[in-house]
């Protein structure tokens, strides 16, 4: 089953209210509302394209290691992955495909790495979850998210309804600004230039992971070349 299979199939049970879920019509309303207003706001088209230069960052993994942009670079193309946080379930399946896929991108030369806003704590919290053997890393204040043209405040209303549901952004984060980076899958070439970007302001909608090998693929033969 592919990615977005599964993720709409969470969806549907979620959205059903079915167990163990049990959300209430309300509760979707409000995040639908939110969705919607994101996409409506063209924010992603103003986030990084193909053909753009990534910046160049350190964030650190869960154990305080920081971990460079430039390094990892140098060594072969870097796929990079934003995710929301480990509270959020269609990021936890977005990371175990990922897993899935990370041999095939490292036979192809590539890293992967994957970053959001939580504590270190909570890093290390999706390593175990997801059984990962890729780098996560802490963005905190979502400032890397911000240089790739991700980062969003939340509406007032949708901060209450996350509140009521005890899911605690400031506490999650370190950072009680309420802040998010939409989903956003890149890959970057070793000069530095996207080769690849997909960036959705839906967060139930993910790129397939074996979607990055023909690209990945194309960028080692051009290195060798």
């Amino acid at each position: 089953m592919s990615l977005q299979a599964k993720l709409d199939a969470f969806k549907a049970d979620f959205e059903a209210g079915k167990p163990p879920y049990n959300v209430p019509p309300s509760v979707i309303e409000v995040m639908h509302r939110a969705t919607a207003e994101l996409v409506a706001s063209s924010i992603a088209e103003k986030a990084l394209k193909a053909g753009d230069k990534a910046p160049l960052f350190t964030l650190n993994d869960p154990d305080g290691h920081p971990v460079s942009s430039a390094d990892l670079l140098a060594k072969g193309p870097l796929v990079i992955s934003f995710y929301r946080g480990v509270w959020c379930p269609y990021c936890n399946m977005e990371l175990q495909a990922l897993e899935t896929a990370f041999p095939a991108f490292r036979e192809l030369g590539a890293n992967l790495i994957a970053i959001s806003p939580q504590t270190a704590a909570n890093s290390r919290k999706s390593v175990r979850q997801n059984t990962l053997s890729f780098p996560i890393l802490s963005d905190t204040h979502n400032d890397v998210s911000a240089a790739f043209g991700l980062r969003f405040t939340l509406p007032d209303y949708l901060v209450e309804l996350y509140t009521n549901l005890k899911n605690d952004l400031p506490s999650f984060n370190g950072d009680d600004s309420w802040t998010l980076p939409m989903p956003g899958r890149f890959i970057v070439g070793q000069d530095g230039v996207i080769l690849y970007a997909e960036v959705n302001p839906d967060y139930t909608r993910r790129p397939e992971p074996e979607d990055m090998l023909a690209i990945l693929q194309k960028a080692t033969q051009s290195a060798v070349a």
